[in-house]
């Protein structure tokens, strides 16, 4: 295909981009469908530097599919290089752009993600909503290290014990509910449970302050990244476990410190959807050595 371009020997790659973000969860956004590069985790630190790369907090790698059913396939990097499972806000960045990229015009999306396939549509006001699947609960799925499956953990950090919610939105999450998220201790607290023996794959940890039935607070402790402006999986993952503890209705609007995003889940066996705005930020292109 013309236009592709490979990393071979020690060569330099230029890598085209673009950058994104949702609700203000940052993104660089790398098609590969008419480039073809083998990124490295040294070079996703690169990309996702704030001071000597892009920066950002995820990477997006587009590709072709190898799933019949899907449109197409995408890779989830982590701003330290490590590989992640799912990403919500990333995911509804993907659809905006295939659109914008003229890859494709299709309103609903079959992505073939690394959890499985993932279902997208674009509503006429350009808002995206992301289908990120049925919610994981057995501690085995998440992975956490419990015994039996319950809604509510106890867990101990530096003698301390806090109660966490724990489950998978297709990465790990855990979640504590706060009276006031600015009093909050999201960076101390978030990567102690982040690294925490009991979560064997690490987490991203949410801390939830509830308005109403229908609204919350939230800040994320993302794995691999720190503190991000907004989470997708975490806004699904603590709405999600507010509406089991009976606390929250089945739509939530979510308030994070970069927008506001609305997830809905009608309760065990139901997928959870994700809506809210996307933006693309600059189109770029950025040069990657073999080190």
């Amino acid at each position: 295909m013309a236009g592709r371009v490979a990393l071979t020997g020690g060569a330099a790659l230029k890598v085209q981009f673009t950058k994104m973000h949702g609700a203000g969860n940052d993104f660089v956004v790398i098609d590969n469908v008419r480039q073809n590069l083998r990124l490295t985790p040294g070079h996703i630190r690169r990309i996702a530097n704030r001071q000597r790369g892009i920066g950002c907090d995820q990477v997006l790698l587009i590709a072709p599919p190898d799933h019949p059913e899907a449109d197409f396939s995408y890779r989830i990097f982590n701003a330290d290089g490590s590989p992640a499972g799912q990403c919500g806000n990333g995911a509804r960045c993907f659809a905006r752009f295939v659109r914008e990229q003229r890859l494709s015009w299709k309103k609903a999306l079959c992505v073939q993600a690394p959890g499985g396939l993932m279902h997208l549509e674009i509503e006429d006001d350009g808002r995206i909503r992301a289908n990120l699947g049925i919610p994981a609960f057995d501690p085995s799925d998440i992975p956490f290290d419990a015994d039996a499956e319950s809604i509510d953990y106890s867990i101990d950090v530096s003698g301390d014990s806090h109660t966490v919610g724990a489950l998978s939105m297709g990465n790990p999450h855990a979640v504590l509910i706060v009276d006031d998220i600015q009093k909050a201790p999201v960076e101390s607290l978030g990567a102690a449970i982040e690294s925490h023996s009991r979560f064997t794959d690490r987490a991203n940890v949410g801390f939830m302050q509830i308005l109403n039935p229908e609204e919350i607070k939230l800040r994320v402790f993302e794995r691999g990244a720190g503190e991000t402006l907004a989470c997708g999986t975490g806004a699904c993952a603590a709405a999600v476990h507010g509406i089991r503890k009976g606390l929250l209705n089945n739509v939530v609007t979510v308030h994070l410190p970069g927008g506001k995003l609305t997830v809905t889940w009608q309760g065990d066996g139901a997928p959870v959807w994700l809506g809210g705005p996307t933006a693309s930020v600059f189109d770029g292109t950025i040069t990657l050595h073999n080190r």
